[in-house]
């Protein structure tokens, strides 16, 4: 356990060692910049298949508290992601507390950028919420422990479309679990989010004739979007709606006590990290609902598997190859949760922790 820099006001140390979600994690790393603004966490969770790898987001939180905790929830779900995805990897993952729109700058990402080399590789960043590739560049001045850089660098670029691409695999799976088909003509789905991920998820879905409603925070994103895809934009009482699908694509804890009883999906399938609120509970309530709950850190590892590539050397052929596989895989998750009468979070939670034991088993000979 590192703790480096803290900022003056960051969430009573004693509190973070006693969270459940701290429970496992190797490193916790606060970094703090007078001059840049710059105040970012870095969570390392597990390096037992590999360097954590994980991408930075940035977010207006609320407290320092509250980004304690998405950053140890985020960095252990880089684990189970990498781990499920067959993929040499350990978890980890950053966020920089602020608005991406408004305080983010160059300096400040390069500044991020000499925290993570300090670190010498143990983790390694990428994008996410808030950050794009530009950002990425920044970053890389800084050090070589950064991928999603974009192409023209010698990068795999813009993970986003890779990412959506692996959710709208895994929507197919559970809708070919729940109906019998994986044709998604007409159903209706809501995409709860529509940034570089949740957009790109929208063409997918408007491609295939799906009935597609959107919702985000942005009001010019969802016009735009709106416009492009022919999608009905849905702002108040979103959880009430008639769907057959939703997709959580923006922030965590979507499905949580409120809305479980409100939602009248047959089927959760979306990009977001860490959707159920109570990864338990809840999940054992939407399995007794009947509800098919497409476990996140499975369906939207795509992403992951498209940086991955920077490291592993292959192309993005293979990438979107790799990433289609989570059809196979979600299928396999959902009959085996339904065989063994587990949720379907603990049936892919098992799959990926099996993994991270055997490799912890070899490495203590």
């Amino acid at each position: 356990m590192i703790v480096q820099e803290p900022s003056k006001s960051t969430a009573n140390l004693q509190s973070v060692f006693e969270n459940d979600a701290f429970l496992g994690h190797e490193q916790l790393v606060f970094c703090n910049d007078e001059e840049t603004g710059l105040k970012a966490i870095i969570g390392v969770h597990s390096t037992v298949l590999g360097p954590a790898l994980g991408g930075t987001r940035m977010w207006n939180y609320a407290n320092d508290a509250e980004a304690v905790r998405d950053v140890l929830r985020l960095s252990r779900g880089m684990t189970y992601k990498a781990s499920i995805s067959g993929l040499n990897l350990g978890g980890g993952k950053a966020v920089i507390i602020g608005d991406s729109r408004q305080h983010k700058t160059d300096e400040m990402m390069q500044k991020f950028g000499e925290f993570v080399n300090r670190l010498s590789g143990n983790y390694i960043t990428a994008e996410d919420v808030g950050i794009n590739t530009h950002d990425m560049e920044m970053v890389k001045m800084k050090t070589d422990h950064v991928t999603g850089i974009p192409e023209s660098m010698g990068g795999s670029g813009d993970p986003s479309p890779v990412t959506a691409y692996g959710v709208f695999m895994g929507m197919k799976a559970s809708a070919k679990y729940r109906w019998g088909s994986d044709d998604l003509g007409g159903k209706k789905v809501l995409v709860q989010g529509v940034g570089h991920v949740g957009e790109t998820l929208v063409k997918h879905l408007t491609e295939s004739g799906a009935k597609v409603m959107i919702n985000d925070i942005h009001e010019d994103t969802l016009e735009r979007i709106a416009n492009t895809y022919n999608a009905e934009i849905v702002r108040e009482n979103i959880y009430d709606l008639d769907m057959d699908i939703y997709a959580p694509c923006a922030l965590g804890a979507t499905v949580n006590d409120d809305t479980i009883g409100r939602l009248k999906a047959e089927v959760i399938a979306g990009a977001a990290n860490n959707q159920l609120a109570d990864e338990v509970r809840h999940g054992k309530l939407l399995q007794d609902r009947g509800v098919v709950y497409a476990p996140d850190f499975l369906i939207n590892a795509g992403g992951l598997i498209n940086v991955y590539s920077e490291i592993a050397k292959y192309d993005r052929a293979e990438a979107l190859r790799r990433t289609e596989d989570i059809y196979n895989t979600t299928l396999r998750i959902l009959t085996d949760a339904e065989t063994h009468g587990i949720t379907t979070h603990a049936a892919a939670l098992k799959l990926a922790e099996e993994r991270v034991e055997a490799k912890r088993k070899q490495m203590r000979g």
